[in-house]
């Protein structure tokens, strides 16, 4: 923090120096022209003012991703004004001596600042196009996708539903045909098979229905007397 408090300091204060020294120089050149008494410090506020409007616009037009070419054409105008008056008051013009065209510049530099400025100030901004948020539509119901055969079954089997004991005196009992025999199941199906039990086991602390098992398997009801044979 204090080292870019550190630098921040000394930009402004460059900025103060070159400032001033420009500032007198320009005040001297137009004093040395022939413009004395508060003119002559009129023209240094005028060459900083349009080197100030020039560069900020031409900032704004460049964020803004236009073209900048006419703000930096002001920006280079202002910046030969004040970097000349700066070398021809190091000595390398007489003062008491000012040239005829440099007489005629300095006299026709308001005109000039004056023109500059009103484009600047008053060329039309362009309105930045509007950002269009665009929100992708959802669906109201959600896609089914389809899970694989061998894939772990997160959900817990259903607890097996108790019956009621058959009467063995009933009939329907008494007359019903000899079950099927076992089907013998691949391993794969075996080894599922298991798992899923495991699985009800561990979660429910109760065994596990063989006809859930079978139905998780997606095996027909004839084959729940197989499933059961290996739980």
């Amino acid at each position: 923090m204090r080292a870019q408090l550190a630098r921040v300091d000394a930009v402004i204060v460059q900025a103060v120096i070159a400032g001033a020294l420009s500032f007198s120089h320009l005040h001297d050149l137009a004093e040395a022209a022939g413009q004395g008494d508060w003119k002559a410090w009129a023209y240094p506020v005028s060459v900083d003012l349009l080197l100030v409007a020039a560069w900020r616009r031409m900032r704004e037009q460049q964020r803004a991703g236009k073209p900048a070419g006419g703000p930096r054409l002001w920006f280079l105008i202002a910046l030969a004004a004040s970097l000349g008056a700066n070398i021809a008051t190091a000595g390398l013009l007489d003062l008491n001596d000012i040239p005829a065209s440099l007489r005629v510049v300095v006299a026709g530099w308001p005109a000039v600042a004056f023109f500059g400025g009103t484009l600047l100030a008053h060329t039309p901004r362009t309105p930045d196009a509007p950002t269009i948020t665009v929100t992708p539509e959802t669906d109201t119901e959600p896609a089914l996708v389809p899970v694989p055969a061998d894939a772990p079954d997160r959900d817990a089997l259903s607890a097996p539903t108790a019956e009621p004991d058959p009467d063995p005196e009933s009939p329907t009992t008494a007359n019903a045909a000899p079950a099927a025999p076992a089907v013998t199941l691949p391993p794969a199906l075996v080894d599922r098979a298991q798992a899923l039990a495991e699985q009800h086991r561990a979660t429910t602390g109760l065994a596990a229905d063989p006809d859930a098992v079978r139905a998780r398997l997606g095996l027909p009801p004839s084959m729940t007397a197989s499933v059961a044979a290996h739980l």
